[in-house]
């Protein structure tokens, strides 16, 4: 049987990948588990619904994660190059290079929905930490922030 503790301190990488509250590491970032319901697949709560930590720090916080996203594209091409020249091999004197070009695009237009909801979980953990005493603590209101311009992305 498998007890669940709320003292053990949940791993960042799989904290990140589950897309999970950087502060409390246990509540959503999104409020819509399905990345692919293309209508609501980047909706977040305000706050986490755990410990309360807001999700929008300032406006225009989640800009950032263009260049989180575009490293995640890159790292997804370089993968799927080495294993497409592993397994199939690469050559100029068939088409093989430009089939691995089709696929690779095709590829990252299917992980797109994934590779945005990793990119703005990434970016939050670089500027929340986690913070262990979460539970007994509160949430300061963000410093910068113009209630008017709220989700105005």
């Amino acid at each position: 049987m498998c007890a669940i503790h709320d003292d053990v301190r949940p791993g960042m990488i799989r904290s990140i990948l589950r897309n999970k509250c950087p502060r409390c590491r246990r509540g959503d970032l999104f409020s819509y588990r399905n990345p692919y319901d293309l209508r609501s697949f980047m909706k977040m709560p305000e706050t986490c619904s755990v410990c309360g930590q807001p999700f929008e720090i300032e406006v225009g916080f989640y800009y950032g994660t263009s260049y989180v996203s575009y490293a995640l594209a890159v790292a997804v091409s370089v993968a799927s190059f080495i294993a497409w020249k592993l397994m199939i091999g690469m050559s100029l004197n068939d088409n093989r290079l430009f089939w691995w070009m089709g696929v690779n695009a095709v590829l990252l237009v299917v992980l797109q929905p994934l590779l945005m909801r990793l990119s703005r979980a990434i970016w939050i953990y670089f500027f929340v930490g986690y913070d262990p005493e979460w539970s007994s603590g509160l949430v300061g209101a963000p410093e910068r922030m113009n209630k008017e311009l709220r989700n105005g992305w």
